[in-house]
């Protein structure tokens, strides 16, 4: 004959309280498997995020140069007349042939005098790509002006 333990003995007491630690246990689990997603999460965005600011500071530097070898192209008519005034169509090609060998193809426009320059292109990620992020945008733009052209004299 089995005796059942009464509601309010230590038995009872003993027995449920294995009950409840059993079904907490999987809880502890999930929460840690989160906590480290959101750590794998929160290095991703420092890392990576930190990779896509230099790159950034990187496509507008680029841009700024080829602005300004693009505002260098200027009219050799216009000079020879005794103005400065850039050459729209030799202008864009200096400017996209420096982001090419720079080795980010931009586009460049000419405006009222003013060159300016995009360049665009995706970065590989290190970290984000364990959450399927494999690459970051980045662009930056930048216009230049030939202040003076060469028609100042040297002042030696």
């Amino acid at each position: 004959m089995t005796v059942a333990p009464v509601a309010g003995s230590a038995d009872a007491r003993h027995r449920g309280a294995r009950d409840s630690e059993s079904n907490e246990s999987g809880s502890v689990s999930a929460f840690v498997v989160l906590l480290l997603v959101a750590l794998f999460a929160l290095m991703g965005l420092v890392i990576d995020g930190g990779s896509a600011i230099a790159a950034r500071q990187a496509a507008t530097d680029e841009a700024e140069q080829a602005a300004r070898a693009g505002a260098g192209a200027l009219s050799v008519d216009a000079l020879r007349s005794g103005s400065v005034q850039i050459d729209p169509s030799a202008a864009v090609a200096r400017a996209e042939a420096f982001t090419v060998a720079a080795g980010h193809p931009g586009t460049a426009v000419v405006s009222a005098g003013v060159v300016t320059v995009k360049v665009h292109y995706r970065i590989p990620t290190d970290i984000l790509g364990m959450v399927g992020i494999t690459t970051l945008p980045v662009s930056g733009t930048a216009s230049a002006v030939d202040v003076r052209g060469v028609t100042q004299g040297s002042t030696r």
